[in-house]
């Protein structure tokens, strides 16, 4: 017969200081999940009116990239393409606030784990992003480096 360990068999309980801190982290993600809803929003409203506003060349013909094909209107995407990437992490951040209230409000386990786990994706998402965005820099300043040196 197989012994369970201490750390198997343990149940952990989350007294009222708990619930309180978990209440309030609750509440402040749900407002920064609004505010970067609305952020999203915005980059892509921004994106949007950038993207036709600089294809119809409305600024006069100072593109410097027009001999290459590359249109400004271009960079407009670039704004809705962030707006898409960034809404993962706040949907995450918003099933996380709202799951916690329900989870506090009614005690159900299954509540609690699918708020943990929205937090959980939500970090796990930054952090992949993050080590992408460090991998560019270095990407660019190797490339800056190799290219800078080779021109002398």
């Amino acid at each position: 017969m197989e012994q369970k360990s201490v750390f198997e068999s343990f149940e952990l309980e989350i007294g009222e200081d708990i619930k309180g801190l978990l209440k309030e982290t609750s509440s402040w993600s749900y407002l920064l999940s609004i505010i970067g809803f609305i952020g999203i929003g915005l980059m892509v409203i921004a994106g949007i009116f950038l993207g036709a506003m600089m294809g119809a060349n409305t600024f006069g013909s100072s593109n410097p990239n027009n001999a290459m094909g590359f249109s400004m209107g271009y960079f407009g995407l670039i704004y809705v393409g962030m707006g898409l990437i960034y809404f993962f992490p706040v949907l995450y951040l918003f099933n996380f606030s709202r799951m916690m209230k329900k989870a506090l409000s009614t005690t159900n386990k299954a509540d609690l784990k699918s708020a943990f786990t929205n937090l959980k994706s939500h970090y796990k998402f930054m952090d992949i992003f993050a080590i992408v965005i460090i991998s560019i820099y270095v990407l660019m300043f190797l490339g800056g480096m190799l290219f800078t040196s080779s021109s002398f």
